[in-house]
């Protein structure tokens, strides 16, 4: 993964299939140029290759797997963080009605329009000094380009303050935020300004997940953080993200990455070890991306 001079894109590259990566991103577009993905949101997973453009437009844990790379072939893929600012903007001048709401995770092929402007932003790359006169200008652009294509109304939900999009999203910061006390479902809806039951039924249309299945992935997300780049004990882990029960959250870290922490913690190192021999990165070196606290976010397609 390279973050580029340019705020918001970034680069990724792997010449190798990887482990399965567990992130929280913020919303943003990752166009695909070669090789293949699959990403995992709750039930749903969705796999792209090539061609295609994933596309986040909220705060959900995710799963993901480089599924096809190689030395000749690497996978190769350009992460453009949403600018909501600039989407609202947009939306106003061209006199855009709301869209319906939409799933937080699709895939769709990449309009040659939005491929062309994030190749002419890479190029910019390279001529330093021309990026402060044009970036903005060509991320503007992008922009535009991403409204009217195929992500167009799904992407149209960002730029209307105070439809279900934008609640749910206000009570999905106040989980990031405070992931680690516990929040009844009653104040995540009260945040949202909705009743109980509507704010309910649209989490989890958002999402795909339940309120406490939300904060559950973010807790477990950030404890294989702690046990994986600092070291700290399974108990410490659990503390610290919210849990009072060490057997329940042991039960819970299986379930969601097929290993208690334990033996989970040994696997990664080994694989760390196995990818520093090689030259490549392991598949462990990803929990590392996933620093928290969960206001900072990860491209999603790392």
């Amino acid at each position: 993964m390279a973050r580029t001079p340019i705020p918001g894109l970034t680069v990724i590259r792997a010449r190798q299939p990887s482990g399965i990566d567990y992130a929280i991103s913020r919303p943003l577009v990752c166009l695909v140029l070669q090789g293949s993905k699959s990403v995992a949101m709750g039930a749903h997973t969705f796999d792209f290759s090539a061609g295609d453009s994933l596309l986040i437009t909220s705060d959900v844990p995710t799963a993901s797997q480089i599924t096809r790379a190689s030395a000749a072939e690497p996978y190769f893929s350009l992460v453009l963080d949403l600018d909501l600012a600039a989407i609202a903007e947009l939306a106003a001048e061209m006199k855009l009605e709301p869209a319906p709401h939409g799933t937080a995770v699709r895939v769709e092929p990449s309009d040659a329009e939005v491929v062309d402007a994030a190749l002419r932003l890479m190029r910019l790359i390279e001529r330093p000094s021309a990026l402060p006169v044009l970036q903005a200008q060509l991320v503007r652009e992008m922009h535009y380009w991403l409204l009217v294509g195929k992500h167009g109304s799904a992407i149209r939900q960002l730029g209307w303050q105070g439809n279900h999009t934008q609640r749910v999203a206000r009570a999905i910061a106040l989980l990031r935020s405070a992931f680690t006390q516990p929040l009844p479902v009653e104040r995540l809806a009260s945040t949202a300004g909705m009743s109980t039951s509507s704010f309910y039924q649209h989490f989890r249309a958002a999402t795909s997940l339940s309120p406490l299945q939300f904060q559950k992935q973010l807790r477990l997300i950030e404890a294989r953080r702690l046990l994986m780049s600092e070291g700290v004990s399974a108990s410490t882990a659990a503390y610290s993200v919210g849990y009072e029960s060490v057997q329940q959250f042991t039960r819970e870290y299986r379930r969601m990455f097929g290993l208690p922490p334990g033996k989970d913690t040994d696997a990664n190192r080994s694989a760390v070890s196995a990818g520093a021999g090689s030259g490549e990165r392991g598949p462990a070196s990803h929990a590392a991306q996933d620093a928290l606290p969960m206001e900072t976010a990860q491209p999603m397609c790392s």
